[in-house]
């Protein structure tokens, strides 16, 4: 596990409260930490990127995110923008493998583990979504989206 800063061990915390609101807040927080990491320029290219999938330019949209993770390796936000860009594709083993780096580069990425378990649930892999849902929980025990999901996964089994 990395070494986190002050902040990141105070939203880490806050996840778990029992005060939804401070969940909330902190869960708002992280996703404008992960999506400011490269300055105003990385958050632009996600924002092109974004307005070009809502108007359903998805080639346009992949090589825009596709720029970016070149430009940027370590940007796990473009990563898992585009994991989401191929999920909603129905490209799910491109979408896994980019859930894999983002989780690779941050690994309290809920919304990455999240997103690696819908991959494997989809293809019918439903002990490594399982394991991914259980890996988002750690991360965000409040989320019952992901309670629900293993249990789904777990009848399927």
């Amino acid at each position: 596990m990395k070494d986190f800063d002050i902040q990141t061990l105070q939203l880490l915390a806050q996840l778990k409260d029992p005060d939804e609101g401070i969940r909330e807040q902190a869960t708002a927080d992280f996703w404008n930490l992960w999506l400011n990491q490269k300055g105003e320029l990385g958050l632009e290219y996600l924002k092109r990127a974004q307005a070009l999938l809502d108007n359903g330019e998805f080639t346009k949209a992949e090589q825009i995110l596709t720029k970016t993770i070149q430009n940027y390796p370590d940007f796990a936000e473009a990563w898992n923008r585009r994991a989401v860009l191929y999920y909603t594709q129905s490209r799910y083993l491109k979408s896994q493998k980019d859930c894999q780096k983002v989780v690779e580069l941050n690994p309290i990425h809920f919304g990455a583990w999240h997103g690696l378990g819908l991959c494997y649930a989809a293809v019918g892999k439903y002990k490594p979504a399982i394991h991914a849902f259980r890996k988002a929980l750690e991360i965000q025990p409040y989320a019952t989206i992901n309670q629900k999901l293993i249990l789904e996964c777990t009848m399927r089994l």
